[in-house]
This record gives structure tokens, sequence and C-alpha cells, in this order.
């Protein structure tokens, strides 16, 4: 019989206290966490809905979700893929659903339900939940790991998981202390940036258009490095967010841009057609409507309320009729849809805000999350230095590596 810590109550640590009972309800498992209650970032993801994994099966059109870590991922993800994942669930009494866009919610609509089935599992099968327990510092004596807490007596443990999160939204515990953790046992911390984060932008005509999606453009970031993703995006009354901005955040972690020293955005609004092919379309609906205003032609290509803002930041007058629009104002109007310029100047929280960079990736296994470094000691979740886009895509990787960690953890000699 051995004893096991696993630090942190998050998806990771729920999957990798969860994988050793079912292989052996011999060992003597502490679920350390510093809340009252496990998986408070579970529960807040998606809204609160909790995007717990995605619909995709291709493992290897999944794994070109992670911008950094799919290497490492691969041996994780294979073991458990996102099948695996919807099929646990339900064997644990909490119907899933997929959504048109592949994300994968229970079908409640409630990530509570997902948090109670781990917690629910894991009581039946004696694992000590330590709630409200801060873990103060570790050290190795020998084979063993020594824990110590404020207010509660050391922990003597044979095997420890390190599963504590990032540092992206604090309010829920993930105080990015586990690096520290990680550091005090021999190993490097990798640089640490926000992914998967809203764009805060400085033009203020946004915020009229708050709520205003497109469901495809082609975004274009241009910093110290330039990196581009088409997908949808949403207005919102400061900036822009949604899946592509989300995306673009992920490439765009590691640079620093504010008020002072801003960022670019670059929006094409019709990535599928070129500026010929849409002035073209332009020309037929003008022809065709010689005595309606333009604004009723531009209305016809772009929601009614963007198209007015289009005029207005233009200058472009939205009551001529299309006889009477100069091809100069037309050229204007179409160059700002294939190429409108916005000023980003920070970041805003999204709905799986996570932290890019954590435990250099070359000091772990990737086929059983042990320390290459620390025999004993395991790594799961956003400790490490990996990162998904949204879609369900970083919790699926928080239960993966949490099973294999578990796995090992618990097998390994």
């Amino acid at each position: 019989m051995k004893k096991i810590a696993i630090i942190g109550g998050g998806a990771a640590g729920l999957m990798a206290a969860a994988r050793i009972m079912e292989l052996s309800s011999s060992h003597e498992i502490f679920l350390i966490e510093r809340n009252k209650i496990l998986g408070k970032k579970v529960i807040i993801s998606g809204g609160g809905r909790c995007n717990l994994t995605t619909g995709l099966d291709d493992l290897k059109e999944i794994l070109k979700k992670y911008p950094r870590g799919p290497r490492f991922l691969r041996t994780a993800m294979y073991a458990f893929p996102p099948v695996k994942m919807r099929e646990w669930m339900q064997d644990h009494g909490v119907p899933i659903k997929i959504e048109e866009d592949m994300r994968v919610f229970p079908k409640s609509d409630n990530g509570m339900h997902v948090v109670r089935a781990f917690e629910t599992f894991l009581k039946k099968s004696g694992v000590q939940i330590l709630f409200e327990t801060a873990l103060e510092s570790v050290k190795k004596e020998g084979d063993k790991f020594v824990l110590s807490f404020d207010g509660r007596e050391n922990l003597l443990v044979d095997k420890l998981i390190l599963a504590p999160g990032g540092q992206a939204y604090r309010h829920t515990g993930s105080k990015g202390d586990g690096y520290s953790f990680a550091e005090s046992l021999g190993h490097n911390i990798t640089a640490l940036g926000p992914s998967l984060n809203a764009f805060v932008l400085a033009e203020k005509w946004i915020a009229e258009l708050s709520g205003l999606s497109f469901k495809n453009v082609a975004l274009s970031f241009r910093g110290k490095e330039k990196f581009t993703f088409t997908g949808p995006i949403m207005l919102t009354h400061k900036g822009i967010t949604g899946p592509a901005v989300f995306a673009l955040s992920a490439y765009s972690s590691y640079e620093k841009f504010d008020v002072n020293k801003p960022a670019k955005l670059f929006v094409d609004f019709f990535p599928e057609k070129n500026h010929e092919e849409l002035q073209g379309e332009f020309s037929k609906e003008l022809d065709a409507n010689l005595k309606k205003s333009f604004n009723n032609i531009l209305s016809r290509f772009v929601p009614r309320s963007f198209a007015e803002i289009i005029c207005k930041q233009l200058s472009v007058d939205p009551k001529k009729i299309s006889v009477e629009l100069s091809k100069k104002d037309l050229n204007k109007v179409i160059d700002a849809l294939k190429n409108m310029s916005f000023t980003i100047i920070g970041r805003s929280a999204g709905d799986e805000f996570v932290t890019a960079g954590g435990v250099d990736l070359s000091e772990v296994s990737a086929k059983t999350m042990e320390s290459k470094i620390c025999s004993g000691l395991y790594f799961a979740g956003e400790i490490l230095d990996y990162d998904g886009f949204t879609g369900g895509f970083n919790l699926q990787a928080a239960w993966a590596s949490g099973r294999l960690a578990g796995e090992n953890a618990a097998t390994v000699p």
C-alpha cells in the first residue's frame, strides 16, 4: 500500500485520484484542496455550463488545437481520448450532449454535476479529501515527500502528484504557487503568459455594436511577431472576443501591449473573397438597385448596425443612392471590410482563461507524467507547459494527463 498525495482538486487532480482508485482501493489517497469545494474552475468553465471536452475524435486533428505541448500530450491523449472522457462521464451518471460546434457539455448545462460525479466516486472509494488546506512547502527526504501545511501536521507520502493549476482565475484558488513547489523539487518553469483571453480595443465606437457576431473572419495580429487565425468573433462593449480571438491570443501569449504600447489587429470580414471579387459583387448590387440608398445595399453584406458605423467612420454618406456613390467611396468601404484596423490595448478574461507556460516539458516523462529529476513526483494539468484553444481542449488535456499521472503513481514501484 502506498500513500499518495494529490495537490489540487481541479480537473487533473480529480481524474488522477479517480484513476488510482479504479486500479486499487488499497492505496491511501489524500486529495488536498485549498478551497471549500472541489473543481471550482471546472464548475465555472464554459460560462458555468462546463465545456468538459470536445466531440471531435480524430486525435491528429485534436492535437493541432494545442499551440504548445501537442507532442508531449500525445501519449496521454491516445490513452484517454475525448470519446473515453465522454463515456466516463455517462458511466458515472452524467448524461452529456455534443453541440453543433462540437463542444461537449453535461445535458443539465450545470458544471456542478460534473464535479459532483467525481466527488461521489472519490468519497465512496475512500479518498481522504482535505478541504481548505493549503500546502506551504514540500521537500524530498530519502524516498518520501514531506508536505508542510499551515495549521495541521506534516504529511509523509510515497508519491506526490502536483496538479494545482496555473495562475489564471486567481479567485478560484489558482494562485500559481505550484510553480514554486516544482522549483523547490528541482524543476524549471518556462515563461508564463495569459492565454484564451479577449482583446480590449482603443476604438470606442465598438461599444455601439456590443453583442454583434460574425461567423467567419480572418484576424491578423501585429506586435513584435505576426499571427493569423480565421473563425468566429463577437464584438463587446470593450473590444472583441470569440473562438478566433481566443486562438489568436494563445499564439500571442508572450506579447506585451497596453495603452502606451499597443498592438494592431486587422480584420478581413470576407476571407473567402479577394478584393476584386467583393468589389464585383458590390458593383452588381449597385447596378441592379440604382435608386436604393447605399446603406440598404451595404446592409445586404453586413448587419445594418455595422453598415451604419462603417459609413460614419469612413465619412461615406449612407443616404446617397447607388447611382450617386463614387468609386472612391466604394473602394474605401471595400478596403475597410477586407482590412479593418483596430488598436489592441489590453486583455480581458474569456470563459477558459488559462496560463501559457509552466513546468518545462523536457523535465517530465510524456509516457508517465513522472518527473525526470525527482522520482515519485508526477505532474498533471495546467501546471505543465502546454495549453489548448477554447472548445474543451484544456479540460480534456487535464483529464488525460491526470489519468496518466494517477495510473503510474499507483502502479510504478
